[in-house]
């Protein structure tokens, strides 16, 4: 996929290339735009190039090709410390014998400020943060979550224009993780920084980014906002990879504009949009997602395909109901059903019969 930068680019990669054996490229030709005041997310499996064009914009990492810039200006030999950017690590990395109201003080120490302008900010970041009765503590006195609070406060206190963020949630437990997402967008949303925050966590991207750059051996594979990536995957691979999704191959029978015939490997066939497959008679993969299938017919949308299914397993997730299911040669087929009131009881061997409206089948490279 090729993004050609914006002249009104807050942050621009333009044709952007790493290498570290001068062999194997580990980032390719990576061209992006980031706006000012945007929260960008990049998304990808270990491996997939995110934290290296991260490492690269922050200056820890040299690009073998291309340039980056920020605010228009090429920043390729700008060291770290001069590029005036809040970064913010997973380890936290807080100087231990230092005490929080020192950590914060340490990055506007070195930037020459005065004491009283340094206690103003000190105060105004952790306040922003909720950590204001925690000053005079160590780092090994506060809990992950605290510490991560403290990480965050240091790289807002000398009032940066961007802020980049290393998976900077993934040691907290669940629920801490969940409520910080929420802390970091609002904090974003009230001060318009501009952050660009790496992670291989899908609900996280989802949640607190205004477009989301899915990354795939050293490339992008999509880049748009949540919505789009979850309902209109470009390809397989992110339509994969974004949330649980249901695949059956099949054989493209006709092909006219956006619309597909698709015959599955069982022979059904069924319609579906056409997306990235080219020819008729090419091989498909047919993406539907499980909350899009229904099993009622009261509940079947107008057009909606029905084909016989039989019931494998049900799965008791408390809001939801997991309903594995064998599907035209699918034996890991997902259906997921709110759980109401006078739910219908379905048992593992039974057979029914599901459906989903033809557009939200998606005929992808296969």
């Amino acid at each position: 996929m090729t993004v050609e930068p914006r002249n009104d680019a807050f942050v621009a990669f333009e044709h952007v290339q790493k290498s570290y054996d001068g062999v194997t490229l580990v980032v390719k030709d990576l061209n992006l735009s980031i706006a000012k005041g945007e929260f960008l997310t990049m998304l990808g499996p270990s491996g997939s190039g995110k934290t290296t064009c991260l490492m690269m914009l922050a200056g820890f990492e040299t690009a073998t090709n291309g340039e980056i810039k920020l605010d228009g200006v090429n920043i390729n030999q700008v060291p770290p410390h001069k590029r005036g950017i809040g970064m913010v690590f997973q380890n936290y990395a807080l100087f231990p014998h230092m005490t929080v109201g020192e950590n914060l003080a340490f990055p506007l120490e070195v930037r020459g400020m005065g004491k009283d302008e340094r206690e103003a900010k000190i105060k105004r970041a952790l306040d922003m943060v909720q950590m204001g009765a925690f000053a005079n503590r160590r780092p090994a006195q506060l809990s992950g979550g605290q510490q991560q609070r403290i990480a965050l406060a240091r790289a807002l206190v000398f009032d940066p224009k961007l802020v980049l963020m290393d998976e900077p949630l993934g040691a907290l437990d669940k629920q801490l993780r969940e409520h910080m997402q929420f802390e970091i967008k609002h904090l974003h949303e009230s001060l318009g920084i501009t952050v660009v925050y790496v992670t291989h966590d899908q609900g996280e991207a989802l949640t607190m980014s205004d477009r989301v750059a899915v990354f795939n051996d050293g490339r992008i594979q999509q880049l748009a906002p949540p919505a789009d990536l979850y309902e209109r995957p470009n390809n397989s691979f992110v339509a994969q990879f974004i949330g649980e999704n249901n695949k059956l191959l099949g054989t493209i029978e006709e092909l006219n504009g956006d619309k597909a015939l698709v015959r599955l490997a069982t022979g059904e066939l069924i319609d579906a949009t056409a997306v990235n497959v080219k020819e008729k008679g090419g091989k498909t993969l047919v993406s539907i997602r499980p909350e899009r299938v229904e099993f009622k017919p009261e509940m079947m949308p107008p057009g909606a395909h029905t084909i016989e299914a039989e019931v494998v397993e049900i799965i008791y997730m408390g809001d939801i109901l997991r309903a594995v299911l064998k599907v035209a040669g699918s034996d890991d087929f997902v259906m997921k059903m709110r759980n109401t009131l006078g739910q219908t009881k379905l048992t593992p061997g039974q057979k029914i019969k599901v459906g989903w409206h033809p557009q939200d089948a998606r005929a992808l490279d296969p």
